[in-house]
């Protein structure tokens, strides 16, 4: 079954409410020309209103950067799936490198996001793995990802709505670009791992690729045989940058 191609803006702390219209409109102009992609936006969280409003009859989903694993509580600055899901997300996105690194996300705590997000709610869990320039370079890419799988997914029984990112940490913000071959090497790695996990149904699971995605560089990325699309950061603002992207997904769909 051909897998439908995904791409997700995750414009992390940036944008605003100028950018939200155009960025709507630009989506809206250009729609036709990539009709068979699913296309996600997660601005800031303060944001996701404003989006609902400027693309609510838009086949636009809306999806949330980050959401605590907690139902409600003493959580200052966290938000709950029921927050999220009420501001109008289907998706979520978890464990991205910088809430890793700067933000506590360690392997406990994306595990119980995780779990969360699949037993508590109806929205998608994007679970971004992904590794460091040192790790590539001692060779440890395939051990790193495959922890990374097993600790998120092992309380996990089914790969629906269920979508992995991957995102080599040395790529994110850098300018630097998995090559076409790197990215698929991964992305073939952490299929055949999805089909240990779940059986066929790992097969048609979503695998998007993140790290410098540009307009000059997501078709070959997306030609390639396992990836479906990608997940992107500095593109996303430059509504220009980001309908190109969804074009050239677009081509996975025929």
């Amino acid at each position: 079954m051909q897998r439908q191609p995904l791409v997700i803006a995750n414009w992390k702390m940036n944008g605003d409410r100028a950018l939200v219209v155009t960025m709507a409109d630009a989506l809206r102009d250009s729609a036709a020309q990539h009709a068979g992609v699913s296309v996600v936006v997660c601005p800031p969280a303060v944001l996701m209103p404003a989006w609902q409003q400027a693309a609510f009859y838009d086949n636009v989903q809306l999806g949330a950067q980050d959401a605590n694993e907690n139902s409600s509580g003493a959580h200052t600055g966290e938000h709950s799936l029921a927050l999220v899901q009420e501001a109008g997300a289907s998706m979520v996105l978890i464990g991205h490198s910088e809430r890793r690194q700067f933000y506590g996300d360690n392997a406990k705590r994306i595990a119980a996001k995780v779990s969360h997000v699949l037993e508590s709610s109806p929205m998608t869990a994007v679970l971004c793995v992904g590794e460091s320039a040192q790790e590539r370079e001692q060779q440890r890419t395939f051990d790193v990802i495959a922890q990374q799988l097993n600790e998120a997914l092992q309380n996990i029984d089914s790969a629906e709505r269920l979508v992995i990112a991957y995102e080599p940490v040395w790529a994110i913000g850098t300018g630097l670009t998995a090559s076409p071959e790197q990215a698929q090497e991964v992305h073939a790695f952490i299929r055949n791992w999805l089909n240990e996990k779940f059986g066929p149904s790992g097969a048609n699971l979503q695998i998007l690729y993140g790290g410098s995605v540009k307009a000059d560089n997501a078709e070959q990325l997306f030609a390639q045989a396992d990836i479906d699309g990608g997940l992107i950061g500095g593109a996303s603002l430059v509504p220009e940058q980001f309908v190109a992207i969804c074009d050239a997904a677009q081509t996975r769909s025929k």
